[in-house]
C-alpha cells in the first residue's frame, strides 16, 4: 500500500478533466513544460532575457533527476560548462561552504572524487557532488530570487491539449482544463511529451547502425564495456540447464536482432539511490508486498561464482549519503521493463514506474536477506538503508525514475556520433558536451551457447569536447515553428548517451531560452534566429560554444 501511495502523485490518477478546478486563462511569452532541471534553468534564463514566463510542470518536486538522486554528477570535461549550469553547482559549493549543511557529517571527514577531479573545486567555487534536497532547495531559490511563476501537478492533455494553427502552437490545456497561450513553448521533459503532442518527429529506440552511418548504433551483441556483463557462464533456466523448466524473470526468450540492427528497445531505466549506513538517518530497506527472490536468482548465480563488487557504485555524497547507481550484470537497471514508456499513456507510465520501484527495493531486501548472498556482502549491506531526512513525503524513495533515454526528436538537424567523434564538423553551436557516449544495457537474452547474457551497454570516448548544434533543438520548420525541445534532442540513440546529462540539458535549456527570446524579439521562427546575434548572446552569458 505504501508503494501504491508514495507513487501515486507522479502521474494523475483522473483520465479527463477535473471540473472542480476553476480554469483560467495563461498568457505569457514563453511557456516551459516540465519540471526538470532544464525547465528551471529555461525559466530563470526567461527572466534574464526580460520575458515573461510561466513553467507548467507536471511535477510536485522540481529538479528531475538532478534533485531526485543523481548527487554524484556525470560531467565529463567541467571546463565546457557554463553559464546557469555551472551557476547551479556554484550555489551547490556556498551551501556546502555553511555550517548548517554539514549535520551528519563534519567538513574534514568527507572527500572524494566525483566524475575524474574533486567533489568540491575551491578554484572555480563549484562542487559536483549533493545530497537531493540540496539541490531541490536550489531550485526553488532561483524561483523565488527570479520571481518565476511554476504551476505544479499540471499535466498535458497529450490527446487534445495542444492547438496548433499554420505550424505554430497556439495553446496547451492541461487535464485540469488549464490553458496556456505563449509565444514560443520549450518541452523541457525526459518524455517529450509536448514535442510528441505538437506533432513533430521523434523516435524511439535504436536506429539501426547504417541509418547515420554508425558504428555504435543498433543492437551491438557480442560488446561488452563496462562491468555489466555475466562474466562466467550462467543458466537462464528456473533450473539450471534445463530449457523445459522455463525461463527465469527478466529474461527474453527472443532474438536479440543482428549486430547493428535497429530495434525500438531503449536502455534499462533505475533510481538513482539515496543510501546512508549513518545509523541515526537510516531506515532499513522495506520488503515489498510483491516481494519475489526468484526476481534475483541470477544475480545469487553470479554471486555463487564470486563475484564481489557489488558496492563499487555506491558513491559517496556528503552527510555519510550515497548516490547509488546501478553496477553489475543484474542490479537497479530493470532490463526490459521500460520499452512502452515512452509512448505510454499516463496510467501506463505510473504502472511501470511502480514495477521499477518494487523491483528494486526488492533487490536491496534480496541483498540484506537471502541467504544465498554472501556474508561479507550481506553484512555490509545490512549497514545501508533508505536516509530518513530525503524524499521525506514519498516514503524516501525517489521521486524521478532515471529515464535514460525515451522519445527523441527528428529535427533540423541529427547529433550523431560522428559529430561527437569529431569525424563531422558541428554547425551552429550552442554549447558543448564531453561525457562517453554511454549506453545501459537493453536486453538480457539467451545465447546460442545456452547460456545468459546482456546486450546493449556501451561506453565509447568522444576524445574530447563536442559542440552540440542548434539545428538539433528546434524541430523541422514545416513542422513547428515556436518550438525548442533541449532534453529529447534531435540525436541518434548512441550520441544521446553522451548528450544525455543533467549539466548538458541545463546549458542546452539555457540556450534555447535565448533562442526563444531573440525570435520573439525578432518576430521569426526559431528556425530563423540569426546565429550570429545567438552566438553573441551566449557567450555573453558564459556559454562555452568552442575549445
Amino acid at each position: 500500500m505504501l508503494i501504491v501511495l508514495a507513487i501515486l502523485y507522479l502521474y494523475p490518477a483522473h483520465a479527463q478533466l477535473d471540473k472542480s478546478v476553476p480554469v483560467q486563462e495563461n498568457t505569457a511569452d514563453i511557456i516551459i513544460y516540465g519540471g526538470t532541471s532544464a525547465a528551471i534553468i529555461a525559466a530563470v534564463e526567461a527572466k534574464k532575457s526580460g520575458k515573461s514566463v510561466i513553467v507548467v510542470s507536471p511535477d510536485k518536486h522540481l529538479g528531475g533527476l538532478t534533485s531526485g538522486g543523481l548527487g554524484w554528477t556525470d560531467t565529463g570535461n567541467k571546463s565546457v560548462i557554463g553559464g546557469l549550469a555551472r551557476e547551479f553547482y556554484h550555489r551547490v559549493y556556498l551551501h556546502y561552504n555553511t555550517d548548517g549543511a554539514w549535520n551528519w557529517q563534519k567538513r574534514g571527514e568527507y572527500g572524494t572524487k566525483g566524475q575524474g577531479s574533486r567533489d568540491m573545486d575551491g578554484e572555480s567555487r563549484t562542487m559536483w557532488i549533493f545530497e537531493p534536497h540540496v539541490a531541490e532547495n536550489i531550485f526553488e531559490g532561483f524561483l523565488d530570487e527570479f520571481d518565476i511563476r511554476v504551476d505544479k501537478e499540471q499535466w498535458l492533455d497529450r490527446e487534445k491539449g495542444v492547438i496548433m494553427d499554420n505550424g505554430k502552437i497556439i495553446s496547451i490545456t492541461t487535464l485540469d482544463g488549464q490553458q496556456y497561450h505563449g509565444k514560443v513553448y520549450i518541452d523541457a521533459t525526459y518524455e517529450g511529451d509536448l514535442m510528441a503532442s505538437a506533432g513533430v518527429s521523434y523516435h524511439v529506440g535504436r536506429e539501426a547502425s547504417d541509418v547515420y552511418g554508425e558504428e555504435w548504433n543498433g543492437v551491438q551483441t557480442g560488446v561488452l564495456h563496462h562491468k555489466h556483463w555475466f562474466k562466467s557462464d550462467i543458466s537462464p533456466y528456473v533450473i539450471p540447464g534445463d530449457p523445459s523448466s522455463g525461463l527465469l524473470p527478466r529474461v527474453s526468450g527472443e532474438h536479440p536482432g543482428e549486430k547493428g540492427s535497429g530495434d525500438h528497445k531503449i536502455q534499462a531505466y533505475c533510481f538513482r539511490s539515496c543510501l546512508t549506513n549513518h545509523p541515526s538517518n537510516r531506515i532499513p530497506f522495506p520488503k515489498p508486498e510483491s516481494y519475489d527472490p526468484m526476481n534475483y536468482e541470477l544475480l545469487a548465480r553470479s554471486f555463487a561464482t564470486g563475484r564481489d563488487d557489488w558496492f563499487e557504485k555506491f558513491d559517496v555524497m556528503p552527510n555519510h549519503k550515497t548516490d547509488t547507481n546501478n553496477h553489475g550484470p543484474l542490479s537497479s537497471d530493470n532490463i526490459g521493463m521500460n520499452y512502452d514508456y515512452p509512448d505510454a499513456s499516463y496510467e501506463r507510465r505510473r504502472e511501470i514506474i511502480k514495477e521499477h520501484e518494487e523491483y528494486q527495493k526488492g533487490l536491496y531486501w534480496f541483498v540484506a536477506n537471502d541467504p544465498r548472498v554472501p556474508a561479507e556482502i550481506q553484512t555490509e549491506m545490512r549497514n545501508w538503508g533508505l536516509a530518513k531526512d530525503e524524499f521525506i513525503d514519498n516514503g524516501n524513495w525517489s521521486h524521478q525514475i532515471y529515464v535514460r533515454e525515451a522519445r527523441r526528436m527528428i529535427g533540423d538537424y541529427v547529433m550523431t556520433e560522428n559529430e561527437l567523434l569529431k569525424k563531422r564538423p558541428t554547425t551552429k553551436s550552442i554549447g558543448m558536451g564531453s561525457y562517453t557516449m554511454d549506453s545501459h544495457n537493453v536486453q538480457r537474452y539467451v545465447k546460442a551457447d545456452g547460456f545468459v547474457q546482456n546486450e546493449g551497454d556501451i561506453g565509447v570516448n568522444t576524445k574530447g569536447p563536442y559542440q552540440i548544434s542548434y539545428g538539433s533543438l528546434i524541430p523541422k520548420k514545416e513542422e513547428c515553428r515556436n518550438l525548442l525541445v533541449p532534453v529529447c534532442v534531435s540525436a541518434s540513440h548512441i550520441a544521446f548517451g553522451s548528450i544525455r546529462m543533467e549539466p548538458v540539458f541545463m546549458l542546452l535549456a539555457q540556450s534555447a531560452t535565448v533562442a526563444a527570446a531573440l525570435a520573439i524579439d525578432l518576430d521569426v521562427p526559431v528556425q530563423d534566429v540569426p546565429y550570429d546575434q545567438l552566438k553573441t548572446i551566449l557567450e555573453e552569458r558564459g556559454q562555452v560554444l568552442e575549445k
